[in-house]
């Protein structure tokens, strides 16, 4: 079900467009169901279209006609008609910034300017559901704070937005349910306090090794890490435990693999705000090194 100021976040490929293909009927779902306002998108579609409008990331403007005749298009497929419908394309021209390219035909536009008409469409109808496929693409920030406000006051007008966005200040600003995604599966999900608190006290740590060492998976399995992912010789650890402990774990681990002689003979060893780094003396440097980097999520 869509929630009002919703928001899909993920890194590329994590799945974010597809759901949102699945979302607005352009795709079936391989599995499960899904519905937009009680109507599924499978056996109920053309319900779920009359109630949505979508900005995807793929250009979707018509090339051929000016910027104003894309406006009023769209809102001809949307069955409206007539002069309110014009001076409403003036005022969606307006803050957009697209007045002087009003009569120009898309297709002589910047991708810039083609992605503020695809926005632009948003604006020319009244569906109370809105997919918008990492929108800013290609905004300058100055329109991007533009269209972030216009989405506020859609909002606060009743009107539920659904986002997908790699940049969580997005997120932040205009959803108040966010749900993380990471290779079609959900991380997290909840509003911005509690994706704060579910990040509490969690750290990655990153080893990296000359040659990943014999013995390292089970020894690594007995600090139960929320992740554990290899990457040639390097690991990348997610721990959630505190700090002082997650140094401590980092420590034992070097030390392990490489052996270190007394304490002087490391000639410098950091702890600053959840960064620890250590460098070995000349004499080590020739054998295997590592360097460990915990640092708190954002």
């Amino acid at each position: 079900m869509i929630l009002a100021g919703s928001s899909r976040c993920g890194p590329n490929g994590a799945g974010k467009t597809t759901t949102l293909r699945v979302l607005t009927t352009v795709v079936r779902p391989t599995s499960g169901s899904a519905s937009v306002l009680g109507f599924d998108v499978v056996r109920q579609a053309a319900d779920v279209r009359r109630r949505i409008v979508v900005v995807i990331q793929e250009q979707a403007a018509e090339l051929f006609l000016s910027v104003r005749e894309n406006l009023l298009t769209f809102a001809r497929f949307h069955g409206r008609s007539g002069a309110e419908v014009g001076r409403r394309a003036q005022r969606v021209l307006g803050a957009l910034g697209l007045e002087p390219e009003a009569n120009r035909k898309v297709q002589d536009l910047s991708g810039g300017f083609r992605r503020r008409v695809q926005v632009a469409k948003v604006f020319m109808v009244d569906t109370p559901v809105v997919f918008l496929d990492e929108f800013s693409t290609g905004m300058d920030p100055a329109l991007k704070r533009s269209v972030m406000a216009l989405l506020r006051q859609e909002v606060a007008g009743g009107r539920t937005i659904v986002l997908t966005t790699q940049i969580l200040s997005e997120a932040e600003e205009l959803c108040d349910d966010i749900l993380i995604i990471d290779k079609g599966r959900e991380v997290a999900r909840g509003d911005l306090t509690t994706l704060k608190l579910l990040s509490e006290r969690v750290y990655e740590v990153m080893l990296s090794f000359d040659r990943l060492p014999e013995g390292l998976a089970p020894v690594l399995q007995q600090y139960h890490a929320l992740r554990v992912e290899t990457s040639g010789t390097t690991v990348h650890l997610t721990l959630k435990d505190d700090e002082s402990h997650v140094l401590s774990a980092g420590v034992l681990l070097w030390q392990r693999w490489m052996p270190l002689r007394p304490p002087e003979l490391i000639r410098e060893r950091t702890v600053r705000g959840g960064r620890m780094t250590a460098f070995p003396t000349e004499a080590e440097s020739g054998r295997r090194n590592s360097t460990l980097t915990p640092r708190r999520r954002s």
